[in-house]
């Protein structure tokens, strides 16, 4: 982009320099002299017009590719999150599934042992108070 902006100056530098010559050189008339000129600054602009196109076309073409880059690199991205969120969402269910197992086994094991207990102490009440409420008869 610098350089195209460089030889635009360029060119337009030139043809002042080129111009301003031309008309302290001239060796015809005034009338032959402005027509020269007119020509002169036909062809500068037809120079001008084209090399602005071409500029244009060129920074489309550049924009165009890169935004079909940048797509590009933004859909792999996306399609490699996918698969880093698939692989942890896998290890979370299988982590979540071992944690269902471990809680099951921890519950099964508070219910024997609930049960375990209970059982102890409906055999010691019944030793130690005879059924009855734990007053002395006299």
């Amino acid at each position: 982009m610098a350089n195209t902006g460089s030889t635009l100056l360029a060119l337009i530098t030139g043809a002042a320099i080129g111009a301003g010559v031309g008309l302290l050189y001239a060796p015809g008339s005034g009338e032959e002299t402005r027509k020269k000129i007119k020509k002169d600054a036909e062809k500068a602009q037809k120079d001008l017009n084209k090399r602005y196109k071409e500029t244009s076309s060129n920074l489309t073409e550049k924009a165009k590719k890169a935004r079909t880059d940048f797509e590009t690199r933004l859909e792999e991205t996306l399609s490699s999150a996918s698969y880093k969120a698939d692989d942890i969402l896998s290890a979370m269910e299988s982590k979540l599934e071992e944690l269902r197992k471990q809680n099951a086994r921890l519950q099964k094991d508070a219910k024997s042992s609930s049960s375990d207990t209970s059982s102890h102490v409906k055999a010691g009440d019944s030793a130690v108070g005879g059924g009855t409420t734990g007053k002395a008869v006299v």
